[in-house]
This record gives C-alpha cells, structure tokens and sequence, in this order.
C-alpha cells in the first residue's frame, strides 16, 4: 500500500510538471512566437558540467526528460511528441549536429531561461536536475 501512495504522488508530480509546461508553451506559441535560432550568450560556453560523465546523474536526467520533456520532444528527443504539434517554434531536435556541438553551458542556459514556446525550468528542476538533462541530452545524439 505504501509503495502505491509514493508511486501515486510522483505520477501526480510528473502529470503537473507536465500540464504546466504544455499550458505554457500553448499560451505563449499563440500570443508571442519566437521564430529565429535561438543561441545562447557566449559567456554561457564556459560553464562546466559538475556531472559530465557521471551514469548516474545521466540516468537521473534521463527520467526527469521523460516527466518533463518527451511530451513535447519526443521519447527519442527528435522534437516530435504530442505537445509539441501545434507550437511555434516546434520543439527542438536533440539528435540533431546542431544540438549536439552546442556547449553543456549552452544547453543549461536554454533549460534555465527558456524561450517561447518553451517554459523556463529555473524554477521549476534545481540546477542539478538541469545538469542531469544535459547529460541525459548528450545520450541521444544520431
């Protein structure tokens, strides 16, 4: 019985992240989008990872993208889930060379800020958690 009340309050954990975020980017695709690259400041490139090469952190990541990001980029990070159909932009690809040879300070940065029709995650993940994605992030190049 335990178990199924944890499990419980992490789903409803993950189903708020999640409608957050869609309602977010949905409200904000319509009334502003961001069309354009979207290219971090240069002064991001210099940040280091605190979890670069870490397996456990990456698996960490990796469940927090699937909260938190598959719904709108995908399961495979290829840009194409479900929240993502109607937003302008579209979400990006993260199996792209684009994505890839961008720094991991790049990579925290957008997480963090966020653009239009993607919400900011500075609030909402902890700065480890963020670093996680990034790692996670890497794992789904081409």
């Amino acid at each position: 019985m335990g178990i199924f009340i944890i499990a419980t309050k992490k789903m409803k954990n993950v189903l708020m992240i999640t409608i957050i975020v869609f309602v977010y980017g949905c409200t904000n695709s319509q009334n502003s989008p961001t069309v354009g690259p979207w290219i971090a400041p240069a002064s991001v490139n210099t940040e280091i990872n605190p979890f670069k090469g870490d397996s456990t952190a990456t698996g960490e990541g990796k469940k927090l993208f699937i909260q938190a990001c598959a719904v709108c980029h995908g399961e495979k990070g290829k840009g194409d889930g479900i929240g993502g159909i109607a937003l302008i932009p579209k979400p990006g690809n993260f199996t792209l060379e684009k994505t890839q040879s961008q720094t991991d300070g790049a990579l925290f940065w957008k997480l963090s800020e966020g653009r239009a029709p993607m919400a900011s995650y500075k609030t909402l993940l902890t700065s480890n958690q963020r670093w996680q994605l990034v790692n996670f992030i890497r794992t789904l190049k081409n």
